[in-house]
């Protein structure tokens, strides 16, 4: 399997001319905050002042994970499948906000311990029936977690979009993100576990211990590809092979929450630029993922107090970038308003 190579997207030149478009509008400098250095952003990895948002889409991925026998979650692993029904059924607060903001909506079949047969809307490239139980034996092997990476870019090669947003379904899977952010970054696994579908102070205790357990039990694994394999999920390193051709292609990245900030800290380990390429749409209210996006130097664009998932928090951020490219595209200039730089 070929990892793809994601170029940086500084460029001086560009940069210049993109900061002059923004200063010229009407408008005090910086007076748009965070909405300029998006627009900024946008130009630098579409290579053009002239930016667009062409067919946004949204990419969830669901599997399910072995180490729910260890008694991490508060729900019952049914509980994927039958959210990926409701996906289906177009009952899901992804689905209602997708919806609302004209953004297409793709369900992966990645690893679900359930057999849905063929079904409208369901993209399968299930693997297996979910992973192994990661506090006895990895997760997965190398062979299956580098097919799930190609599935992944497999996947974004066929989109025809230039922004897409991730998202995900899996019980079990904040426990295995947050032993994939402890082995990646280094932070105490303490701070890494928080209380995924409602744990109580006792659950996320008992979590804690499984996943420190699991780290020593697997030590050797150390490169970003066998933390992967070892303590990862279907589903997330499904994502993070979308995320590495999504940016290849240089597309914007949209990222959610914690499970899919997870996916990427492996994405960007593999290839450091890729995060040129990310827009992180929110700071999610699952314990570890504000340290998370300060491990990779991010600024999310919303602070909802969310913590559900599906990629939620891109179709809410999707408006921001709309209006960011739609400031740049159609805010008159200084000059053709003849107003005074110094008035505004």
């Amino acid at each position: 399997m070929s990892i793809p190579t994601i170029a940086a997207t500084s460029n001086d030149v560009l940069a210049a001319s993109l900061d002059q478009a923004i200063n010229n509008k009407t408008k005090p400098l910086g007076s748009l905050g965070v909405l300029e250095s998006l627009a900024k952003q946008i130009g630098l990895i579409q290579q053009t002042s002239k930016i667009a948002l062409h067919q946004p889409a949204i990419m969830v991925f669901a599997g399910d994970h072995g180490v729910v026998a260890e008694g991490i979650s508060a729900y019952p692993q049914d509980v994927t499948w039958q959210m990926v029904e409701n996906f289906l059924a177009k009952g899901a607060a992804i689905n209602v906000f997708a919806q609302q903001n004209n953004c297409a909506l793709h369900i992966i079949d990645a690893g679900v311990n359930h057999d849905f047969g063929p079904r409208d809307g369901l993209i399968d490239r299930k693997l297996a029936k979910g992973t192994q139980n990661f506090a006895q034996q990895p997760a997965m092997s190398r062979q299956i977690c580098a097919a799930a990476l190609a599935s992944g870019m497999a996947l974004v090669a066929e989109l025809d979009a230039n922004v897409l947003g991730f998202g995900e379904m899996g019980i079990g899977n904040t426990t295995a993100a947050a032993a994939l952010m402890h082995k990646l970054t280094g932070i105490a696994v303490a701070d890494c576990v928080g209380a995924g579908t409602g744990l109580s102070s006792d659950g996320i205790r008992h979590k804690q211990r499984v996943i420190e357990a699991a780290v020593t039990r697997h030590a050797s694994a150390t490169e970003p590809l066998d933390v992967l394999a070892t303590f990862g999920g279907l589903e997330i390193a499904m994502m993070a092979g979308a995320m590495l051709k999504a940016a290849e292609r240089r597309m914007v990245l949209l990222i959610d929450g914690f499970i899919v900030t997870s996916a990427l800290l492996v994405a960007a380990r593999l290839q450091p630029a890729i995060l040129d390429y990310c827009v992180f749409s929110h700071c999610s209210d699952e314990s570890g993922h504000k340290r998370m996006l300060a491990n990779l130097h991010a600024s999310p664009l919303l602070q909802l107090g969310l913590r559900l998932g599906e990629g939620t928090g891109c179709a809410l951020a999707l408006p921001l970038l709309h209006a960011s490219v739609n400031f740049l595209n159609h805010m008159a200039t200084f000059e053709s308003a003849q107003v005074s730089e110094k008035a505004a």
